[in-house]
């Protein structure tokens, strides 16, 4: 029988997890608990997997090139995110890895590169930027991984917009976030960032010609795309989220 147990590493694994399950580490894994954290058999862990939600485990087996944790029991239940999409234009590297992060631990339930007229970059590393996602639930103690889409056309996007789904489109406005997302209400949103370049004329018509768009205003400054990002899910979670 595992005595209780309250582990200070996190991470996420793609298997099952419940009483006494084992879970197998792999290669890269077993490195990052045995080689970096110095971690041997009989030490901690919290695990989970986007479904579960927490589970404390201990080390059963432990080498190089692998190992196996087993479940003792679940420390949290599983913590979904509000319903909400944050779509972006791709930066700079680093400053596109920045909106995935702190999408990810601000509560977004879908990340959406999109590719606007004046888009900088023309393609991603999906697996990267999913990995960082990975990484951000794992160091701010959430449960849920949000995904990160491939780049898709913007117009693409808007061409399949769901019925049901608010769209946010953070432009300069008259009208203050704030009131524009109360007088809507919750339910299903998106939040539109766009690109340092802004957006084209033919874009910003399509955008708000959607009958499920909000424009909104961050502010009286131009932000930088990344700072827009944050600044905008920091609006929407105060107005509609879950940090009330």
């Amino acid at each position: 029988m595992l005595r209780p147990m309250t582990a200070k590493t996190r991470l996420y694994v793609d298997q099952p997890l419940g009483p006494a399950q084992p879970v197998p580490l792999t290669r890269d894994q077993a490195h990052y608990l045995f080689g970096v954290m110095r971690l041997g058999q009989g030490d901690k862990v919290a695990l989970f997997n986007g479904q579960d939600g927490e589970w404390q485990a201990e080390v059963a087996e432990a080498g190089k090139r692998g190992g196996v944790l087993v479940c003792a029991e679940q420390s949290r239940p599983l913590q979904l995110p509000p319903d909400l999409w944050l779509i972006f234009a791709p930066i700079k590297k680093a400053r596109t890895d920045f909106i995935v992060e702190k999408a990810t631990e601000m509560g977004a339930a879908r990340i959406l590169p999109a590719q606007t007229e004046f888009t900088n970059s023309e393609r991603i590393r999906q697996d990267r930027l999913q990995a960082h996602a990975v990484e951000a639930a794992e160091q701010c103690g959430g449960t849920f991984v949000p995904e990160v889409a491939d780049l898709t056309k913007l117009d693409r996007l808007l061409a399949d917009w769901p019925e049901d789904r608010r769209l946010m489109f953070c432009d300069e406005a008259e009208v203050g976030a704030s009131k524009v997302l109360g007088d809507a209400g919750p339910g299903p949103w998106a939040i539109l960032i766009g690109p340092e370049g802004g957006f084209s004329e033919a874009e910003r018509r399509r955008i708000t010609a959607l009958p499920q768009t909000s424009v909104v205003s961050l502010g009286p400054r131009i932000l930088r795309a990344d700072t827009a990002a944050v600044a905008a899910m920091t609006v929407w979670q105060q107005a509609l989220g879950d940090w009330g």
